[in-house]
């Protein structure tokens, strides 16, 4: 594993590891094929093997994320209890991912807490990271103007 998947798997026990591992999938997509769409039920996550992936939000009207790096975690929204995905994951090149779904997943990390918790802890982390990301773009986009102290 790489990138974003081998951090959100560390500090699992290796027996956790290894039933997730087990339940992969892989899935390949051919570019301009949706993994989901903005608004469908998030019953999967997915790692990136090989592609890339445009996440977008309210149609393509909204870049939100380009993930392009082995081992992107794409589709988290199922594994934070939203019914739904909150974009749309859109292939711009043929595309590989591990498919996971989220029910077995919560199966799984129900046999052990701790590495249920040191899972969900490095995924608010990552999400964390791609918010903090969003952020630096919005701010280049509209020149880094720093806010105005009102007074």
């Amino acid at each position: 594993m790489y990138g974003e998947s081998a951090f959100l798997f560390q500090d699992l026990s290796d027996e956790i590891r290894k039933k997730i591992l087990g339940l992969e999938r892989e899935v390949s997509y051919q570019a301009g094929d949706y993994l989901f769409r903005e608004n469908e039920a998030a019953r999967n996550f997915y790692i990136l093997n090989e592609g890339r992936i445009r996440l977008s939000v309210g149609g393509k009207r909204l870049l939100a994320y380009v993930a392009g790096t082995v081992g992107d975690i794409i589709g988290w929204s199922s594994l934070v209890e939203n019914t739904t995905y909150t974009a749309s994951a859109e292939c711009l090149a043929p595309t590989k991912v591990l498919c996971i779904e989220k029910q077995q997943l919560d199966q799984i990390l129900r046999e052990d807490p701790v590495s249920a918790m040191n899972f969900f802890k490095r995924l608010a982390a990552l999400v964390g990271r791609r918010l903090v990301r969003s952020y630096r773009a919005m701010l280049s986009l509209q020149g880094s103007r720093e806010p105005q102290a009102e007074g």
